[in-house]
């Protein structure tokens, strides 16, 4: 990275990624063609859907391109992997999918946070319809895209996020977020909600990523952290997760700790026992 670039803030990178060209993860293409191979010409919109909500990168490609031609197509928000394929038409995006350079797979730090992207989708849908959301999949879409502005960094500017990360490390910083800050003048959060606005993403689709404008975007937040603490092998990582059982059933009233833990993919058995001991309790000296 030049050392111009070194000093950019985050509207500048916002509007450095606006006009690149976004990969994808090689699966994508792959699940694409079994499709293809069972179907025929018969690709059916919902199945492309499900391809969209595995791939974060895939996802906030569509949206954008999606944006990018709303003029020419019926004026509604595109809140979903579905209705963007909609929007856009299936030969539309599997022209944007196959012409898609790929994810380098060797980039770790990039591998960590599609996974910790997908995770989070996977809980926020199971969540939000255990909430009977209006509609679960723009919950899981937001959450998806929560670590946009991470995984743009690591896609391009890897030296950005590899720099907070060592912050965190050596003790500089507590928590992510003042890490990212002190290492590189902005959050990696802020450059999401940059990218989101810069590229006129849908309203709702913006107010879910701030997560704190109502209970669906709080729902998406606490869902994004759900995976993160789930994916940490750290002494304290049962006890963080406990808190995000907790803060769920709070905006889940009536919808038990066993479903909410039902909720959280990837989660071993082993772990299931001590997790729900360690919510039970601290949700019984929350109601004292």
């Amino acid at each position: 990275m030049d050392s111009a670039k070194s000093r950019w803030g985050v509207a500048q990178w916002a509007a450095y990624f606006q006009n690149q060209a976004l990969p994808v993860m090689r699966r994508s293409k792959r699940l694409l063609a079994s499709l293809e191979a069972a179907q025929g010409d018969l690709l059916a919109p919902r199945d492309l859907a499900d391809i969209v909500l595995q791939d974060p990168l895939l996802c906030l490609g569509l949206l954008r391109e999606a944006e990018r031609r709303k003029s020419r197509r019926l004026d509604h928000q595109t809140t979903t992997a579905l209705a963007a394929i909609m929007q856009l038409g299936v030969d539309e995006f599997r022209t944007l999918l196959l012409a898609s350079p790929e994810v380098d797979e060797s980039n770790a730090g990039l591998l960590a946070v599609e996974t910790r992207a997908r995770l989070s989708a996977q809980i926020a849908r199971a969540w939000a319809g255990g909430r009977l959301d209006v509609n679960p999949d723009e919950v899981a879409l937001a959450a998806l895209l929560g670590g946009a502005g991470d995984l743009l960094l690591w896609v391009y500017a890897p030296e950005i996020p590899q720099r907070a990360a060592e912050f965190l490390r050596s003790g500089h910083a507590q928590r992510s977020a003042q890490a990212q800050l002190k290492s590189c003048g902005f959050t990696f959060k802020d450059l999401t909600l940059h990218c989101a606005e810069r590229w006129q993403l849908p309203a709702l689709v913006v107010q879910l990523l701030r997560g704190a404008e109502s209970l669906r975007a709080r729902l998406t937040r606490t869902s994004s952290n759900a995976a993160r603490h789930l994916l940490d092998e750290s002494a304290g990582a049962n006890a963080a997760l406990a808190c995000d059982l907790v803060e769920a059933s709070a905006l889940m009233p009536g919808v038990s700790l066993e479903c909410l833990i039902d909720g959280l993919a990837m989660l071993c058995e082993e772990r299931r026992p001590a997790l729900l001991a360690a919510a039970r309790e601290l949700l019984a000296e929350n109601t004292k």
